[in-house]
């Protein structure tokens, strides 16, 4: 396919599971888990994905690879419509994108070995000529992600987390993907670990030229991997800039409550945390308006009736909101540095 234009765009993806409600199940609500979201994947660029638990973020990067089917939008991928894809079609195009899950222990056979485990995208696709093609790749995959040669004889059970983190991306890279989704994928890891991961990750992408999706809600994780950042709040991105951007003048509520809660490791430092009131509302019962009024500290009469349109307000930086403003995170000023 052609290299110019961006590698993916997502355009106002959408994914409403029905939900079943009442005394035994008379009636059935919608889950409306991902509402209108629309952003674009350069090539060899990272764009994290971050928002709590439940906003819809997981369900974006299953949409994005269709392993499930969006109510409506559309994903193209490298100029072509994955959604309109045959069956066959989208198989062959699964050699350009690959996921990276959050559990690295349910996310590999235990009955397998490690070997197998990554040459199975080697076998499906016929990418390589003869078993000893394949084992030489699985050689070089192994080292490349910072394991030996032998530890492909192992099993899974046999690796601490992190390694079998390693072993999930290993057969991520297995077909040199043009797109890697990688959903929470240091979460479940120890924090000592995650930066060893974050780190082969980007070495990997300046290496080959990946570019990532990466979903999050950690966004201590995310400075150190993103090039763009979107927020998600109940299945919609409120806020979506270029990292530095976002981290230094964030102009949603929501992203500047939430960069506000970032631990800081400077005693001195001076940053007053943002504590959102009540609790995020159940995507079956929507609120009217802009959906983050209920808990949103400006929050005056009109959001309550009116969902507010993204506006751009500088180069890439796009807010929905009716009173979006900058509102500098100082990160790291020592207290007192404002006075002279």
């Amino acid at each position: 396919m052609t290299d110019a234009g961006p590698l993916l765009v997502a355009e106002d993806l959408r994914k409403h599971f029905p939900a079943k409600t009442g005394a035994l199940f008379a009636g059935h609500d919608t889950v409306r888990a991902v509402d209108g979201v629309s952003f674009t994947i350069e090539r060899g660029r990272t764009l994290a994905l971050v928002g709590e638990s439940g906003c819809g973020k997981s369900t974006v990067s299953r949409l994005v690879l269709r392993l499930i089917e969006p109510t409506d939008g559309r994903v193209m991928f490298d100029g072509r419509d994955l959604t309109k894809l045959s069956a066959e079609a989208l198989r062959k195009a699964r050699q350009d994108f690959q996921m990276v899950f959050q559990d690295p222990y349910a996310s590999l056979s235990p009955r397998e070995r490690v070997s197998d485990i990554i040459a199975e995208p080697l076998r499906v696709h016929n990418a390589v000529d003869g078993r000893r093609a394949q084992r030489d790749r699985v050689v070089e995959l192994l080292e490349r992600v910072g394991l030996s040669a032998w530890h492909g004889d192992r099993f899974p059970h046999q690796f601490s987390g992190g390694q079998r983190q390693r072993i999930g991306i290993a057969r991520a890279i297995a077909l040199n993907p043009k797109l890697v989704v990688a959903d929470e994928p240091v979460s479940a890891l120890d924090v000592s670990v995650q930066s060893q991961v974050i780190n082969l990750l980007s070495d990997l992408q300046v290496e080959y030229g990946i570019a990532y999706l990466f979903v999050a809600h950690d966004l201590a994780v995310v400075k150190h991997i993103a090039d763009t950042v979107a927020v998600m709040y109940l299945g919609r991105i409120v806020e979506i800039a270029e990292k530095r951007a976002l981290f230094a003048r964030p102009h949603h509520p929501y992203t500047q409550a939430l960069l506000s809660a970032v631990p800081n490791p400077d005693p001195d430092a001076r940053r007053s945390q943002i504590v959102l009131a009540g609790d995020v509302p159940s995507p079956t019962r929507v609120p009217s308006g802009c959906r983050f009024h209920t808990r949103c500290p400006i929050a005056q009469e009109i959001c309550r009736r009116v969902d507010p349109a993204p506006q751009t307000v500088a180069d890439d930086h796009a807010v929905a909101c009716h009173f979006a403003k900058p509102h500098p995170i100082p990160a790291d000023r020592p207290a007192g540095a404002d006075r002279a």
